[in-house]
């Protein structure tokens, strides 16, 4: 099992229960509700923040890494088909497919960073991070994290599924809109 690369994205999300981590190991999956997720769930791979349910030893700790595999958009009545009078039955959730859980050399503490929701970081930061906030983009290379986040959003949409590309259809609107009155003369008269 192997560490995230340098360049590659990682998000890092709460792991809300033990035994959301027992579903990780076992089943391969995480989820996370339509309603809170990021903008961007198309990564590389997913640290997984243990809060204080984790108990003394393992809470405010990230010690587990998972390779993407893939995401679908689902209900939790299908994730969970033996809770189906769950409050949240019928809401959306992305089911996030996951490879092994690599457990982290040095396990990455919060630190004074207790609550945290999502963070996406790169793999270097996080194979080089003693804390969370060791973790946070800044400089140049947040530059390239945002320019890697906009890419990738571009291409998928929030399903999942890669955007359709028409470059047939693509129309430059300002050149459209300024030159509207020759377009209008020439094309329209034929």
């Amino acid at each position: 099992m192997q560490l995230p690369k340098d360049m590659d994205l990682i998000l890092i999300a709460v792991m809300p229960q033990p035994k959301d981590l027992e579903i990780a190991r076992l089943l391969g999956w995480y989820r996370i509700p339509l309603k809170n997720a990021p903008k961007v769930i198309s990564v590389d791979y997913l640290a997984f923040y243990q809060p204080s349910s984790f108990g003394e030893e393992h809470r405010w700790k990230i010690e587990y890494v998972s390779k993407m595999q893939g995401h679908e958009l689902t209900t939790r009545a299908a994730l969970f088909k033996d809770e189906p009078n769950h409050p949240r039955a019928n809401e959306e959730y992305f089911k996030i497919q996951l490879g092994n859980l690599i457990k982290l050399p040095n396990p990455i503490s919060a630190d004074h960073w207790r609550r945290i929701t999502f963070l996406y970081t790169t793999g270097g930061l996080l194979n080089r991070a003693n804390t969370i906030r060791d973790m946070v983009v800044d400089g140049e290379e947040r530059e390239i994290l945002w320019n890697s986040l906009r890419e990738r959003a571009a291409k998928f949409d929030i399903s999942g599924m890669p955007q359709p590309q028409h470059p047939e259809f693509e129309i430059d609107l300002l050149t459209f809109f300024t030159e509207w009155d020759k377009i209008k003369d020439s094309d329209l008269k034929d």
